[in-house]
């Protein structure tokens, strides 16, 4: 069995930190809902703004509300205004890769979902894997190490 990603939201803003609120992370359901997210799933977070990065579960806060309050201990890893990164992971044997699709969401500055985004393994010819990112329309996009290679 291998852990690997199962859905993303990279880029979401910290939108409050409860130091007083015995621990987790509150988001919205919506976000949830749409990356595959469960509530107290644990999930790991990586901030942006300071490289800190922590282990936590998840809450739902209010449906709609675009919330991502860090509670308790968490609180002093992420403050109001940080970008971070949201991650859950599932564990599968190595033969179910290929049907695992992964869902990211971006996000502006005020949380709103700027790009639905799905990973995407496949097996290539020779056997190996090969690695996509697809929009909303199955579009592939660039991978950031192919970038600027021909």
């Amino acid at each position: 069995m291998r852990k690997i990603v199962a859905g993303k939201l990279h880029g979401i803003h910290v939108t409050e930190a409860n130091l007083d609120y015995h621990g987790s992370i509150t988001l919205d359901p919506d976000h949830c809902d749409q990356a595959g997210i469960l509530p107290m799933e644990f999930v790991e977070i990586w901030n942006k703004n300071s490289g800190a990065r922590i282990s936590t579960y998840v809450i739902l806060g209010e449906r709609g509300s675009r919330c991502c309050i860090l509670n308790g201990a968490a609180a002093r890893t992420c403050q109001p205004g940080d970008q971070i990164i949201i991650c859950n992971s599932v564990y599968v044997d190595q033969a179910e890769l290929t049907a695992l699709k992964p869902r990211v969401l971006t996000f502006d500055k005020d949380n709103r979902i700027v790009d639905r985004l799905t990973y995407s393994v496949e097996r290539d010819a020779g056997g190996g894997y090969s690695f996509s990112i697809l929009d909303e329309a199955r579009t592939p996009l660039p991978v950031p190490a192919l970038v600027g290679r021909s």
